[in-house]
């Protein structure tokens, strides 16, 4: 049973930032719905699609947020389904991204929310990937080729780096 992913950032201004995640599903196949969802501005509508999101196809949320980076916490209070936050650094940010990082990681015990790094949208989009092979077993092997094609990579520039000395 094919599942879809949610990428929900908490402002216009984190759109250019994820890219690279949006990007990594489409390579791979996988639909992916992105909304603009604030969970202080707009908090009835996160609610109310977090709620539906098991019954409407998703198997994984994505969360990113900058600044006090409430997006993923509210999210996951709402639902069962794996939540990943993805920290934004803003033109607000006062901490270039670690005041979004440490509010993300510091979630009460019982509602567990993934975390990858400031602005980590393609590894959040990756990690999103290895949880829906559970659901869809060929990315499996896709995610298995893209490792060897990273590889291939650093072993070409070894190699070219080796041969220039």
């Amino acid at each position: 049973m094919n599942k879809k992913a949610a990428l929900l950032m908490g402002s216009k201004s984190d759109y250019k930032a994820l890219e690279p995640c949006i990007k990594t599903f489409a390579e791979f196949g996988v639909e992916l719905e992105v909304r603009i969802m604030s969970a202080h501005r707009t908090p009835a509508a996160v609610t109310a699609f977090v709620g539906a999101a098991e019954a409407n196809g998703f198997g994984v949320i994505l969360a990113a947020a900058g600044m006090s980076a409430h997006l993923a916490g509210v999210v996951a209070a709402h639902t069962v389904l794996p939540v990943i936050a993805i920290p934004m650094k803003g033109d607000a940010s006062i901490m270039d991204g670690l005041d979004a990082l440490l509010s993300m990681v510091h979630m009460p015990p019982g509602i567990p929310v993934a975390c990858v790094g400031v602005n980590a949208g393609k590894n959040a989009a990756l990690l999103a990937l290895q949880i829906l092979q559970g659901y869809m077993p060929e990315l499996g092997d896709k995610l298995r080729k893209n490792r060897e094609e990273m590889a291939a990579t650093v072993a070409m520039a070894d190699e070219e780096v080796n041969n220039a000395k």
